[in-house]
């Protein structure tokens, strides 16, 4: 994979850093509006390449794949405009605004038989495979329960009076779309579509959610995600069922240590031998496109339309509303 990267917030360094560890994956290039953003990344890494016009990256025949880590509502713009230009695309999460967005990438990518990944880096975790084995040994479910809270230090911008992307309606922004969104893979992946969704949020006054509650109802348990970007809490997953239940450590975005409690007996589970996370997902992309598996490919695909439909009336249920519905 030659890849080139759209952004320059923490997750893209994050990212390169895990690059650095896959077999034949390589950054050719990084892009932001400003050179001054983009050079200590490609200074960092030793890039080449630092592009500050999109349509000339795009165009560029050295690049296969690109990765986009812009602001949340440009994700559908970016990820479009490289996969009319024939780039495969990974695309960080919440993987668009809206359905329709999403819809749009997935047809595009399909029928230009490109791969088109969403970020999402708890679902491919050695620990949460780990899970899914596990939660067969439980019996009938009961509840589900996910906190991932996180105090933000640009909640205290929000809070002078600012309007920092992350929490701004216009970037689609919000606790549900930056946090809660980990939450929401963990129990989809696992249980799949939910029968019906709820979400009641804490909105500040310029229509953001600052930290919510997402409930999800299937046939025979209730799942509740907790969210929150204006305070703190321990993190973690619960999977209960009536012959026991699963402790999933420091929350389902890095599901750090599992710890079943089944029929009287305790199990402590960790195959995670890398701190940076993303190193998993990134492996797991290679192999499927060093494999050219687009069936998988286009199953995670299918799957993350079905997370960004449940994401969007979720949060059009909790009040929650971007300029991208208006589209």
């Amino acid at each position: 994979m030659k890849i080139a990267t759209i952004g320059s917030g923490f997750i893209v360094d994050w990212f390169l850093t895990a690059l650095n560890e896959i077999e034949g994956a390589s950054c050719v290039a990084v892009y932001s509006r400003k050179e001054e953003t983009a050079k200590p990344l490609a200074d960092k890494y030793q890039i080449d390449k630092i592009y500050t016009d999109l349509d000339q990256m795009v165009a560029d025949s050295s690049i296969e794949f690109i990765y986009v880590a812009s602001p949340n509502s440009l994700h559908f713009e970016h990820a479009f405009q490289a996969l009319k230009h024939g780039k495969h695309v990974i695309c960080e999460k919440p993987f668009t605004s809206t359905a329709k967005e999403a819809k749009a990438l997935i047809e595009l990518a399909k029928q230009n038989q490109l791969m088109l990944f969403e970020a999402i880096s708890n679902i491919h975790l050695p620990n949460y495979q780990a899970v899914k084995e596990e939660v067969k040994k439980l019996g009938k479910l009961k509840f589900v329960q996910c906190n991932y809270s996180q105090y933000s230090s640009r909640y205290n911008k929000l809070l002078d009076g600012e309007n920092p992307n992350v929490f701004n309606p216009a970037f689609s922004g919000g606790a549900l779309a930056d946090i809660n969104i980990y939450n929401l893979h963990f129990v989809m992946n696992l249980f799949g579509v939910p029968d019906s969704v709820s979400y009641t949020a804490n909105i500040h006054g310029n229509g953001i959610d600052t930290s919510g509650v997402l409930v999800m109802k299937y046939p025979d348990f209730i799942a509740e995600c907790v969210g929150a970007k204006d305070s703190n809490s321990m993190n973690f997953g619960l999977i209960q069922g009536e012959k026991g239940y699963i402790h999933v450590k420091d929350g389902a975005n890095v599901c750090k240590q599992v710890i079943t409690y089944i029929n009287d007996e305790v199990t402590e589970i960790n195959s995670q031998t890398k701190s940076n996370w993303l190193i998993y997902e990134l492996a797991v992309f290679n192999d499927i496109f060093n494999s050219s598996n687009f069936s998988k490919c286009y199953e995670l695909l299918d799957y993350s339309y079905e997370v960004i439909k449940v994401f969007e009336q979720a949060r059009k249920k909790g009040g929650i509303y971007y300029p991208a519905d208006q589209k």
